[in-house]
C-alpha cells in the first residue's frame, strides 16, 4: 500500500507539472436558466473595474490551463482537510470549475477583486459566530460578490436575502433604505441564518442547501430518498436549483484558492476600502448631486453605499454614514451646505420624450417581430418606450407585420438577460 500512495503521490506531482491546455474559449449560455452563472454575470453592471480586456488578452494567447480529475481531487480534498464542512469533488463540481476557470475567467478575476475587500470582513464574522471560515464562498455563489446584486426572484445583496426572510433578522428594507445590501448587517443575517438551519440538519452540505431553496424542500428530498441525509445521494430529489449550489460552492472555494494556477489574475477595484473614509449626513442627499459637486463617478457611490437605494439618502431622524474616498471628504466638507440645498431636477414627461432613441450606454439587438406582438408588449419586454422604438426604426408604424424586423437598443441588465436566456424566448440576435 505504501508503495501504491507514494506512486500515487508522484502521478500527482506530474500532473501539477505539465497541466492541459485549451485554448478557443467561448462564453457558455446556458440553455436552461443557471441563476448561479446568470449571478456571476450581474457582475458585468459592476462599473468599478479597470479594464479588464489585457487579461483575456493574455488567457487567449497562453491557453487556459486545465487539470486532469486527480489533481482537482487532491486540491479540493487538501481544502477540506482544514474544513468542518465535506469538499467532494465529481463531475457536478467540475462542471463549475470549468465554468469559473475557462468560461467566467474574466468575471472571477474580479471577484477576487472582491474577496479582498469583503472577505476579511466576512472572516471575522464568521468567526464571531463559530462558523466554519469556509463559507465565506458562499457569497460567491449567491452574489458573485456584487454588493448590489438582485436577482430575478427578488434577492438582494452579498447574502441575496429576500424581503421576507430578512424580516427574521431584522434587517430595515423600506422604498429608500435596504439593509439586505448592507455588507456588515447582511453578513450577520446570513451567519444566524446558516447557524439556524445548521442547528436543523447537523450536516452543512443540508444548510447550504436549505439556505439557497429554504428547508421544507430539503426535508422532502429526505422523506423521499427513505431517510438518506447525504446531500448526493438526495441529490435526484432536491429541486434543480439546490442541486446546482453545493456543487458550485465547492468549485468556488477551489478556484479562489487556486486561481494562479489557471493563470485567473486580479482584477482591482479602482477603489478600495483603505482608501474610503466617511461623513456624517443630517439632511436628505442626493448621489448625483454628490456625484457632481465632488467630481466622483455616481457608480462608486453607489458601491460604497449600497443600502441607500433610488440613489439617494432621505431624511432618517438621525445622523447617518455616507462613504467616500478618502481624498473626497475634504471637499465635501466644504461643499456640504451646497450638497445639502441643491435641487435635484426630476426628467418631466417632456424631458423623456426629447430624449426618446437615445442610444447612449445602451447595446444594440435585432428583434424579430412574432405573431400577437405589438409596440407596447416588446417596450416593456426590453425596457424601453414606443417612442423608442418608433425613433429607433423610423419606418415602423403601430401595425407590426410577423417577420418584420426591429432594432432595439437594450441597456447592460437586458442585454444581459438577453445572453442568459433561451434565444427562442426573446426572439432576438445580438449584434457580434
Amino acid at each position: 500500500m505504501t508503495i501504491n500512495w507514494n506512486f500515487r503521490h508522484f502521478i500527482v506531482l506530474l500532473l501539477f507539472i505539465v497541466p492541459l491546455m485549451v485554448n478557443g474559449h467561448k462564453k457558455i449560455v446556458p440553455i436552461h436558466s443557471d441563476n448561479i452563472i446568470e449571478t456571476i454575470d450581474g457582475l458585468d453592471a459592476l462599473h468599478i473595474f479597470s479594464d479588464t480586456s489585457s487579461l483575456i488578452k493574455r488567457a487567449n494567447l497562453e491557453g487556459y490551463p486545465t487539470f486532469p480529475d486527480l489533481v482537482y481531487e487532491y486540491k479540493i480534498a487538501a481544502i477540506g482537510k482544514l474544513s468542518p464542512i465535506s469538499f467532494d469533488y465529481n463531475e457536478k463540481v467540475k462542471h463549475y470549475i470549468d465554468i469559473y476557470s475557462i468560461e467566467r475567467r474574466e468575471q472571477v478575476s474580479q471577484m477576487l477583486g472582491l474577496a479582498d475587500l469583503y472577505f476579511p470582513m466576512f472572516d471575522e464574522i464568521l468567526d464571531k459566530y463559530h462558523l466554519p471560515l469556509e463559507l465565506k464562498y458562499l457569497a460567491v455563489v449567491e452574489s458573485a460578490l456584487n454588493p448590489l446584486a438582485v436577482s430575478k426572484s427578488g434577492a438582494v445583496g452579498l447574502w441575496q436575502f429576500k424581503i421576507n426572510t430578512s424580516r427574521m433578522f431584522s434587517l430595515t428594507v423600506n422604498s429608500y433604505v435596504d439593509e439586505r445590501m448592507d455588507p456588515i448587517k447582511s453578513t450577520e443575517a446570513a451567519c444566524q441564518y446558516l447557524q439556524y438551519l445548521y442547528r436543523i440538519f447537523n450536516d452543512w452540505h443540508l444548510a447550504l442547501a436549505a439556505y439557497n431553496i429554504g428547508s421544507g424542500p430539503v426535508r422532502n428530498a429526505i422523506l423521499r430518498a427513505n431517510g438518506e441525509t447525504n446531500f448526493w445521494k438526495i441529490y435526484d430529489y432536491l429541486p434543480e436549483a439546490a442541486q446546482n449550489y453545493v456543487p458550485a460552492f465547492i468549485a468556488a472555494a477551489y478556484i479562489l484558492n487556486n486561481a494562479k494556477d489557471h493563470k485567473i489574475d486580479r482584477a482591482s477595484p479602482i477603489i478600495t476600502f483603505a482608501k474610503t473614509d466617511t461623513v456624517m449626513v443630517s439632511k436628505p442627499v442626493a448621489f448625483s448631486v454628490v456625484s457632481k459637486e465632488l467630481n466622483i463617478p455616481i457608480e462608486i457611490i453607489r458601491f460604497l453605499n449600497p443600502t441607500y437605494r433610488r440613489d439617494y439618502i432621505p431624511d432618517l431622524g438621525a445622523p447617518v454614514t455616507l462613504w467616500l474616498p478618502s481624498n473626497k471628504v475634504e471637499s465635501f466638507i466644504k461643499k456640504e451646505q451646497v450638497i445639502y440645498q441643491a435641487k435635484v431636477d426630476k426628467p418631466t414627461y417632456q424631458d423623456i420624450l426629447a430624449n426618446s432613441g437615445s442610444t447612449d450606454g445602451k447595446i444594440k439587438v435585432h428583434y424579430t417581430v412574432r405573431a400577437g406582438d405589438y409596440l407596447h408588449k416588446i417596450a416593456i419586454a426590453y425596457n424601453c418606450t414606443v417612442d423608442d422604438l418608433l425613433a429607433w426604426n423610423p419606418n415602423a408604424d403601430e401595425n407590426l407585420s410577423t417577420g418584420e424586423p426591429l432594432s432595439i437598443w437594450v441597456d447592460k441588465k437586458t442585454y444581459q438577460k438577453i445572453q442568459t436566456t433561451k434565444s427562442d424566448s426573446l426572439n432576438t440576435r445580438i449584434d457580434q
